[in-house]
């Protein structure tokens, strides 16, 4: 996949549960791009550059406050929606220049993930509630240090097949139906966010725990031969 090709889609960045209304920040990672998620108090995800553009700390130091992303650096507050520079603690009675914003990215949930875009292009439509199969369970997040190409391929060597038009890929793992969204997050780093039937704190639900790991191990035992 190009790189062009590859920023003008929807990147399954995290899951929407790791965001709390006007409380946490998350880092996230999509085509090498490191960025900060974050819940205003209205409850709207935010996708932002992870860097303030005051000093370039990264916004993930800082803290949510209300509607304002607080740098930790300098406390310089930046609006949601906007990416605004609202407020320099050093200079109160000063506004602040209209031309110092946080970057922002295009976020949607659906799902339940975190779907940013990257492009400055307007987006394409963004991914449907369907994209894993309904009144399935959220099992995990796998870690692999492996290109994305790479997770894919192993993926496909266990029969998982795309489920078009919908991002996830769909296959068995351990003999348990599983639903696989694969994240570029860099080089060499892929997230794999995986949904099952299975109830939460079952056997099965234990099992794909492990067989996921091994999944891991797997893919990451190749690339060292590579």
């Amino acid at each position: 996949m190009s790189a062009d090709s590859s920023i003008s889609t929807w990147h399954p960045v995290a899951p929407s549960a790791e965001l709390r209304a006007g409380a946490n920040i998350v880092a996230g990672f999509a085509e090498g791009r490191e960025l900060a998620l974050w819940r205003s108090a209205d409850g709207t995800a935010q996708a932002w550059e992870n860097r303030c553009p005051h000093r370039s700390v990264r916004f993930t130091l800082g803290q949510v406050v209300e509607n304002r992303l607080v740098c930790a650096y300098h406390g310089w507050q930046y609006a949601a929606g906007n990416g605004q520079c609202t407020h320099i603690p050093a200079h109160p009675d000063m506004p602040p220049p209209r031309n110092v914003c946080a970057k922002m990215f295009s976020a949607v949930e659906a799902a339940g993930m975190v779907w940013v875009y990257l492009a400055a292009a307007e987006p394409p439509p963004p991914p449907r509630d369907d994209a894993v199969p309904q009144d399935w369970s959220f099992c995990r997040t796998l870690t692999v240090r492996a290109n994305a190409a790479d997770v894919r391929d192993a993926l496909a060597a266990r029969d998982f097949t795309a489920n078009t038009p919908s991002p996830a890929l769909l296959g068995a793992l351990d003999r348990i139906d599983t639903a696989a969204l694969v994240l570029d997050a860099r080089p060499r780093l892929a997230f794999i966010h995986l949904w099952t039937p299975a109830a939460r704190g079952t056997d099965k639900m234990k099992a794909l725990h492990t067989a996921a790991r091994g999944l891991r191990g797997e893919i990451e035992a190749r690339q060292s031969t590579v």
